[in-house]
């Protein structure tokens, strides 16, 4: 593998780094963070600047991109301090062309061109997390039209992205192998409810209880094949795994060259708590870290690239990546102490939000039990 940047690469972080830093201060989105609002405003700029339509076909009005792009861009904007999770429209595309028709991928690739991706996931239920058998959300069929009765929870993004995918099950299917559906629908419609959980962190993005109550949609909005929902959502797992893996990666770096910055400046005793040796401990085991979570994310996403299987490597690099950034920032408020702990400092608002990367996308157990089973069978008989 080349780990060098190509001259395109190089520019597009330039690009990067200069917009955030000259429209997106700091106080931007501790203000956002503050009043729990979606930062529409950066997304927009991010879009109209083209770093926003990244991984979106150009027929379609984006930018063509392979994947370990679209990761260096997610990873650099998380370092600059900007909620990188909300970007997931590439991953939004991916699966329309994949198994959307072509009035969803439409729709996703319109929504796209705001810069927010186009819809929120909703599988996750009460009784159902990482056990998607348990699903209880049904459709059935009546007059010619679809009716979605459940409940689901932790949809991130249902008050602020314009469409839903919705796993559902038929009660009666021929095949229980097959029970599992998608079905595209517009938040908005009669019978859908959405109360706001209060969460620890991600304070800049929606996350609600969905309730469903004989919601109406049509043929036409089934995703994909009917019974093949969770099939299709297989496809989509890992390289969510790998976003996750790539924002963890640039909040670490944030945080880690801002207790390094304040190492140098911050004296006590006479001299700076950067000359302390627990302090260059905890600065060089925060580096090692986090450069064996550039090689884990951008080999990850090279095998993507290549069309290469990541059912193992995926959740592999989630599992160290999410784990290691979550070290790494508690570090970084150990090195900077009280004021780390305070909202005057960043390092707190990336401390509550990096922890969800430890349980959305599939928790540390399950990637553990996902990665070993692929471990085993390499080594069966």
């Amino acid at each position: 593998m080349d780990f060098a940047l190509s001259e395109e690469q190089e520019l597009l972080l330039a690009s990067i780094r200069e917009l955030i830093s000259r429209d997106f201060p700091e106080s931007y989105f501790k203000t956002c963070d503050e009043q729990h609002r979606f930062p529409r405003e950066f997304f927009t700029a991010l879009a109209d600047s083209g770093i926003g339509l990244l991984g979106i076909p150009e027929e379609l009005g984006g930018v063509p991109a392979d994947m370990t792009t679209q990761m260096l861009v997610l990873a650099e904007i998380a370092r600059m301090g900007a909620p990188a999770y909300i970007m997931t429209e590439g991953q939004c595309i991916h699966n329309m062309q994949r198994f959307g028709n072509a009035r969803q991928l439409a729709m996703t690739a319109e929504a796209g061109l705001t810069g927010v991706p186009a819809y929120s996931l909703a599988f996750t239920e009460p009784q159902a997390g990482s056990d998607n058998n348990r699903i209880a959300t049904t459709y059935t069929r009546k007059n010619g039209k679809v009716y979605l009765n459940g409940q689901k929870t932790f949809i991130t993004g249902a008050k602020d992205l314009p469409y839903m995918l919705v796993l559902a099950r038929n009660p009666e299917p021929e095949d229980p192998k097959r029970c599992f559906t998608l079905w595209w629908l517009d938040p908005n419609s009669p019978g859908v409810k959405r109360n706001d959980l209060h969460k620890v962190g991600w304070h800049m993005i929606s996350n609600c209880e969905v309730f469903l109550d004989n919601v109406e949609v049509s043929e036409e909005d089934m995703v994909g094949r009917e019974g093949w929902g969770f099939i299709h959502m297989m496809e989509n797992f890992d390289i969510e795994r790998l976003v996750i893996a790539a924002h963890s990666l640039g909040v670490a770096e944030c945080a880690f060259e801002d207790a390094a910055r304040y190492a140098n400046q911050r004296v006590q005793f006479d001299k700076t708590i950067g000359q302390f040796q627990m302090t260059q401990l905890k600065l060089t085991q925060m580096a090692i870290k986090i450069q064996n979570m550039k090689n884990f994310v951008y080999r990850v996403a090279w095998e993507c690239d290549q069309g290469l299987p990541m059912r193992q490597s995926a959740p592999m690099c989630k599992l160290y990546c999410a784990q290691s950034a979550c070290e790494v920032v508690d570090d970084a408020m150990q090195i900077l102490g009280g004021l780390g702990y305070t909202n005057d400092s960043r390092i707190s608002r990336f401390w509550r939000d990096v922890r969800v990367n430890r349980i959305g996308g599939g928790t540390d157990e399950i990637m553990v039990y996902i990665a070993a089973r692929q471990i085993l069978k390499q080594y069966e008989g």
